[in-house]
């Protein structure tokens, strides 16, 4: 005990100042943590508040202005310990380049993501094909982004790979044009089949009038003529549409008295010295 009171009454102050400190550094951590939260809700708040915020940009503020917040409470503490802080920022520039060498490629991650957030190919919500994965966008982080596929597969891509990919928007225009084809006998009238094609057009509500459906004769295929009806819809309404005209215009062709061929192969068989049977089969 009674060394326990002479280690307090010689170091008391280094004691208290100590414990000070530590008090003034979790004090720090915990503004710091408040600071932060409120900082990303601020953040959230604001992408409802402005239009021109977009969405994408959300998850990049959000780590980024987390990571700024609590390097300066970092200082805040070193200087409080009476550390040299720039001696440290200089010792952490140089570590920076080690590290920066050392992680090129979860970099360059990072300065892609920054310019998909400036140049904006696509936002959060966008369907988009890159490379051989298509899907929505459902967010960009600091190093990669998140898809979900059609059938509801999780696809992490890393920005580097996006970034230096080609990006196939369906979603940017707002419209998206559809191409049915149908093929006809030739010996049905082509003018008949189009004015069938060209009735459908004008009863499609969800067809654009800008730019306006077309008909026209696209091909002389090996067994019919096909046919072709061109329209442009609302990307909400493109595969609902595609999907009801493919059912329609089989049925309006054939209730308009036009076939639909098979296609047909003939077949020269040689069975004998000057012998040849001809046979005509479906393929």
């Amino acid at each position: 005990m009674e060394m326990i009171v002479e280690f307090w009454s010689s170091h008391s102050e280094s004691i208290i100042g100590i414990g000070y400190n530590a008090l003034l550094c979790l004090i720090i951590l915990f503004a710091s943590t408040i600071v932060a939260k409120g900082v990303r809700r601020s953040i959230r708040k604001a992408k409802d508040r402005f239009e021109k915020l977009d969405a994408t940009l959300v998850p990049i503020l959000c780590a980024t202005a987390t990571y700024v917040i609590y390097i300066i409470g970092g200082v805040f503490i070193l200087d409080i310990f009476g550390v040299n802080t720039a001696s440290i920022i200089a010792l952490l520039g140089a570590a920076g380049i080690a590290v920066g060498l050392a992680l090129k490629d979860t970099l360059s991650n990072i300065a892609a993501g920054i310019m998909l957030l400036f140049l904006r190919p696509f936002r959060t919500g966008d369907f988009v094909e890159i490379g051989s994965v298509m899907g929505s966008v459902k967010e960009i982080n600091l190093f990669t982004t998140i898809l979900e596929t059609f059938d509801g597969l999780y696809i992490a891509s890393p920005n580097s790979v996006i970034w230096g990919s080609s990006i196939k928007n369906y979603t940017r225009n707002g419209k998206r044009r559809m191409d049915i084809v149908i093929g006809i006998a030739y010996s049905d009238s082509i003018d008949a089949g189009l004015d069938v094609l060209k009735k459908i057009a004008r009863e499609e509500p969800r067809f654009l009038n800008d730019p306006a459906p077309e008909t026209m004769v696209v091909s002389m295929a090996e067994s019919c003529v096909n046919l072709q009806l061109r329209g442009w819809a609302a990307i909400d309404d493109y595969w609902p549409t595609y999907w009801d005209l493919n059912k329609r215009v089989k049925e309006e062709i054939e209730k308009a008295g036009l076939t639909i061929p098979f296609p047909q192969r003939s077949v020269h068989v040689v069975t004998g010295p000057g012998t040849i049977d001809v046979a005509e089969a479906g393929a």
